[in-house]
C-alpha cells in the first residue's frame, strides 16, 4: 500500500494544452476535516486506508496542499441543458488535479469538486456544500456496489467555510475518481465553435486512451461510437432495472465512458412510479424516470452530430439504431434475473410490464417487492406479497402467470432460488430519507451516520445484522423530499 506522497502522476489530459483546460489552483477550505472516506476507492490508488485519518489527507483534499506533480486544470466544454444548447460551460466548481496510475497500470483522474471559482464559474461561487458532497459520495459508491457503472468517490472533506444557497451552509469538497472526466459536451464544444484541429485532437485522445481496441477496426471512430452507444444502453438499462433516477441528463453530464456521472438531484424509487421526477427544478419532467431511456438516445444523437466530421451520417444513424434493441436486451435480461428466471421466453416482457403497472397503481415499494419475492418459493412469496396490492384480482392473475413461468423455468430448489435472487435484488438502497438523516447529523458535526450508511450500502445484497432500519419502507415525509440542483 502507498502513502499519499507516493502517488505516481501522469497528467495526460493536461498535456492537451490551454485550448482544452485552464490552470487553476484550488481555493482552500477553512478548517478542513474528514467527513467520510471509501476504503474501496482508496484501494484503486493503492492507498493505505489509514492515511484518511491523517491531517495531511484533509489538507490535500481541502485545497491547502498540492502534490508537486499535480497540474490542476478546469476543463472547458459545452452541452445541451434541458434540451437547449449552452455554448460554454466547463468546470465551474471542479478541478482535475491530475491523473494517477496504480500498480495495475490503471489511470485514475483525481477530480476535486467544490474547489472554488474558475473561468467557467459564470455567476457561481465555485463551491459545493456539505449536503450535495455527501449525496454524491454516497451515490457513487452505492451505484458501484449495485453493479451500475459509475464514477467513484474517495472522500468528503467538510469545513467551516460559509456558503450561501437558499440559506447559509458549510462548504465541502468531494474527491471523485474516473478513468476520464471527458463528456459528450467536450465534443460539442469544439464542434460548434468550429475548431476542427482541437476536435480531431480530442477524438484521438479518447480513442487512443479509452478505446484502443477500436484502433483495430476498419473505421476506428465509428467503432468507438458504437461502443459508447452500447455502454450507455447498458448503463441506462441498469438505472431502470434498479429504479435509479439521475435527474439532470444534460449532455455535459454524460460521460464518454458510459458511466453514471455528475450527481445532482438523483433519487432511487421508493414506491414504483414510472413518471417520477426527482429534480424539483425539472418542471416539465424532461428527466422523469420513464424518460431516461429516450433521453439517453437523444443525448447520443447530440454526440453523433458532434462526430459528423469523422463519421458519415448514415453510419452514425445505423449505430444509433442499436441503442434501443441493446437497451431492451440488457434490461429484460436483468429483470428476468430479478424475477428469479434463468431462461428466456417471448412473453417475459409483457410479464414484467404487467407487474410494473400493478405496482404503479398500488404504490408498491420497488426494492422490497423484489427482495421479498426471493425469500420463499414463488407460490409462498406471491401469497405473502398479495396484500401490498389494491387490484387483488389483477395481482392474482399475474401471480398465476408468474408461478407457471417459474415452473416452466424448471428450478425447484428453493435455496438456490433464494441465493440467486438475493444476489441481484438489493436489501439496501440509497433512499433519499436515509441520505437526509445522514446529512442532518453531519451538518451538526456528527459524521457517524454518513459513515455507517456508506458501510451498509457497500454491501447492498447482504443482510447485515443490526441494520434492519436501513431496509424499511420510508416514512411518509421521506417520500416527499424536494431535491434541486442548488448544491
Amino acid at each position: 500500500m502507498k502513502a499519499l506522497d507516493e502517488l505516481t502522476f501522469d497528467n495526460r489530459f493536461a498535456r492537451l494544452g490551454d485550448a482544452f483546460s485552464t490552470h487553476v489552483l484550488p481555493e482552500p477550505l477553512d478548517a478542513p476535516r474528514l467527513v467520510v472516506a471509501s476504503d474501496a476507492a482508496m484501494a484503486l490508488l493503492d492507498l493505505d486506508p489509514a492515511v484518511a485519518e491523517t491531517p495531511v489527507f484533509a489538507e490535500l483534499f481541502g485545497g491547502h496542499k498540492l502534490w508537486a506533480e499535480a497540474e490542476p486544470r478546469a476543463m472547458v466544454y459545452s452541452g445541451h441543458q434541458f434540451g437547449g444548447y449552452s455554448p460554454q460551460l466547463g468546470d465551474g466548481r471542479g478541478l482535475l488535479l491530475g491523473e494517477v496510475y496504480n500498480q495495475a497500470g490503471e489511470h485514475w483522474d483525481l477530480h476535486l469538486k467544490g474547489a472554488g471559482m474558475t473561468p467557467y464559474s459564470r455567476m457561481g461561487d465555485g463551491r459545493a456544500v456539505l449536503r450535495s458532497s455527501i449525496r454524491e459520495f454516497l451515490a457513487s459508491e452505492a451505484l458501484h456496489a449495485l453493479g451500475i457503472p459509475s464514477s467513484r468517490a474517495l472522500c468528503v472533506i467538510g469545513s467551516d467555510t460559509p456558503v450561501w444557497r437558499e440559506k447559509q451552509e458549510r462548504g465541502a469538497m468531494v474527491l471523485r475518481l474516473a478513468h476520464s472526466h471527458i463528456r459528450f459536451g467536450h465534443f460539442e464544444y469544439f464542434y460548434y465553435t468550429k475548431k476542427p484541429d482541437q476536435q480531431a485532437e480530442l477524438a484521438e485522445h479518447v480513442l487512443n486512451l479509452h478505446y484502443p481496441e477500436c484502433r483495430e477496426q476498419p473505421e476506428p471512430y465509428l467503432a468507438m461510437f458504437r461502443e459508447i452507444v452500447e455502454r450507455n444502453a447498458e448503463m441506462i438499462a441498469k438505472w431502470q432495472a434498479y429504479g435509479f433516477c439521475h435527474g439532470v441528463m444534460n449532455t455535459d453530464n454524460m460521460s464518454i465512458l458510459g458511466i453514471t456521472f455528475d450527481f445532482g438531484p438523483f433519487a432511487f424509487l421508493d414506491d414504483f412510479d414510472a413518471h417520477f421526477i426527482c429534480n424539483h427544478s425539472d418542471h416539465e419532467g424532461r428527466y422523469s424516470f420513464s424518460n431516461q431511456v429516450p433521453i439517453g438516445q437523444w443525448n447520443l444523437s447530440a454526440l453523433a452530430q458532434a462526430l459528423t466530421p469523422f463519421i458519415s451520417v448514415d453510419a452514425l444513424k445505423e449505430a444509433l439504431g442499436l441503442y434501443l434493441p441493446l437497451y431492451q436486451a440488457h434490461y429484460l435480461d436483468l429483470m428476468r434475473r430479478r424475477l428469479g428466471l434463468t431462461t428466456a421466453e417471448d412473453d417475459d416482457q409483457p410479464l414484467v410490464e404487467r407487474l410494473l403497472k400493478l405496482m404503479q397503481n398500488s404504490g408498491v415499494d420497488y426494492t422490497l417487492f423484489f427482495r421479498r419475492l426471493g425469500d420463499e418459493s414463488a407460490a409462498l412469496a406471491v401469497a405473502r406479497l398479495r396484500d401490498d396490492f389494491v387490484d387483488l384480482a389483477g395481482f392474482d392473475a399475474w401471480a398465476e402467470q408468474y408461478k407457471a413461468r417459474v415452473a416452466r423455468d424448471g428450478d425447484d430448489n428453493q435455496e438456490q432460488r433464494r441465493e440467486r435472487m438475493h444476489a441481484v435484488n438489493p436489501l439496501y438502497i440509497l433512499r433519499n430519507y436515509l441520505a437526509q438523516n445522514a446529512i442532518a447529523a453531519a451538518e451538526s458535526g456528527d459524521y457517524s451516520e454518513v459513515r455507517r450508511l456508506h458501510e451498509v450500502l457497500s454491501k447492498p445484497f447482504e443482510e447485515q445484522a443490526g441494520m434492519e432500519q436501513y431496509a424499511q419502507r420510508p416514512p411518509d415525509w421521506g417520500k416527499h423530499l424536494e431535491i434541486s440542483c442548488s448544491s
